[in-house]
């Protein structure tokens, strides 16, 4: 069975921190691919970053400089360090893990992946 169990967020005002965490069941956490999402009100979900069990890292341009992923391997835990934080960053965060290959192709999670239960970001300007 694979879980995934997110923590984190909060509410910041712009060019604050907040970092998220997620605890990832063990086969998963070594073998699948796992991502940061987000969707701000209104919108479709969107893939941050994701990771592939080589560690080889891909962010959307849009977090680049500002969001970093990180990897725990004693906790099977990711992270998503979110700094420079705009009003655009609103929204819930969930990490995500699928198997197979092609990381960075996020549609796959929505078809194939498993979830976090997601929490809420919320900047202020």
């Amino acid at each position: 069975q694979v879980t995934l169990v997110d923590s984190g967020g909060g509410s910041v005002q712009l060019g604050g921190s907040l970092r998220h965490s997620c605890a990832v069941s063990d086969y998963a956490y070594h073998v699948y691919c796992m991502a940061w999402f987000r969707q701000a009100p209104g919108e479709e979900r969107e893939g941050v970053v994701s990771v592939d069990k080589r560690r080889t890292t891909k962010y959307a341009d849009s977090v680049k400089g500002r969001f970093t992923i990180s990897l725990d391997d004693a906790e099977n835990t990711l992270y998503l360090q979110m700094n420079s934080l705009k009003p655009d960053d609103t929204g819930m965060y969930y990490c995500a893990a699928r198997p197979g290959d092609n990381c960075d192709s996020y549609r796959d999670y929505e078809d194939s992946g498993y979830w976090g239960q997601g929490t809420q970001v919320t900047v202020s300007s």
